[in-house]
């Protein structure tokens, strides 16, 4: 049997910057979208009402991997306005410049603790699931808030603790039985999920009328085939790791999520609820 306890050698996984995409590998959008696109969108919405985007506006959306939540915000702006997307991953830019050729969308290759931007340059920032993964996520809040100009807001989408997203918690708890000494990247994801640890970063960073929401909302596979099939072949540290292990490790991987998964399945299908926070702050 293959087992954490019987690997020979341990297993190391030279993650990629930001959202971790393979480097020198194009972003498979089909399968990021299956993966975490899908239920990503659910809560763009949200995120850019507390964003208080408008027409005409000169938009930044910080780590904007394949474009989520660009999308929505250049139909909200309009002609007159302007979306920057700014990723640190140039494949993540390639995926966005592909999927919003034509509009006012505008891709750059930037740090989002060091963005290139002069001061008060953007009437809204965004970050849709990218500030957890930043090394110093309070850099990242101060620069979005020096990027704003005054009065205006900023607001990010992170990820709950790992229980209120099982589609996604149940397997960095799995991969670290095979990869402990990678447990704390793998967990990455949940790092931000506590609403008053992310209010505090905002604050430290200058905003002012800052808000931290709690929303849910549910999404279902057709299959639990249905659900594991993107983690094949999408960008992530989860999905790295996993194919990383040697082929019988990765079996039982899979077979013990399945297990996991199991409570929500409802006539064949999966159906889970997904909580994220979303923070904002006034500039």
């Amino acid at each position: 049997m293959d087992t954490p306890e019987h690997r020979e050698a341990p297993i190391r996984v030279h993650f990629g910057p930001g959202f971790h995409a393979v480097v020198g590998r194009p972003i498979d959008r089909s399968a990021y979208d299956r993966y975490v696109g899908d239920w990503s969108r659910l809560f763009v919405p949200t995120v850019l009402a507390a964003a208080e985007v408008a027409a005409a506006d000169r938009i930044l959306d910080v780590a904007t991997g394949p474009g989520e939540a660009a999308a929505l915000a250049l139909s909200q702006v309009g002609p007159a306005g302007l979306v920057v997307g700014a990723d640190i991953a140039l494949a993540m830019l390639d995926a966005a410049k592909s999927r919003l050729a034509g509009a006012r969308f505008r891709p750059v290759v930037a740090d989002g603790q060091a963005l290139p931007f002069a001061d008060g340059t953007f009437d809204a920032v965004l970050c849709q699931l990218g500030l957890m993964f930043f090394p110093d996520p309070a850099q990242g809040l101060h620069e979005f808030r020096r990027v704003l100009r005054p009065h205006r807001r900023a607001a990010v989408c992170v990820i709950a603790a790992p229980e209120r997203a099982p589609m996604l918690g149940v397997l960095p708890d799995i991969l670290s039985q095979y990869l402990p000494d990678q447990r704390e990247v793998l967990h990455l994801m949940f790092s931000l999920a506590d609403a008053e640890r992310l209010e505090r970063l905002f604050a430290l960073a200058g905003f002012r009328e800052i808000n931290v929401t709690r929303e849910t909302r549910e999404h279902s596979f057709a299959s639990f085939d249905d659900y594991w099939a993107p983690i094949e072949d999408a960008p992530g540290s989860l999905t790295q790791a996993y194919r990383a292990l040697p082929d019988a490790s990765r079996q039982a991987v899979r077979e013990e999520v399945r297990t996991r998964l199991a409570p929500f399945e409802v006539d064949g299908r999966l159906v889970m609820r997904i909580e994220m926070l979303i923070g904002a702050g006034q500039a």
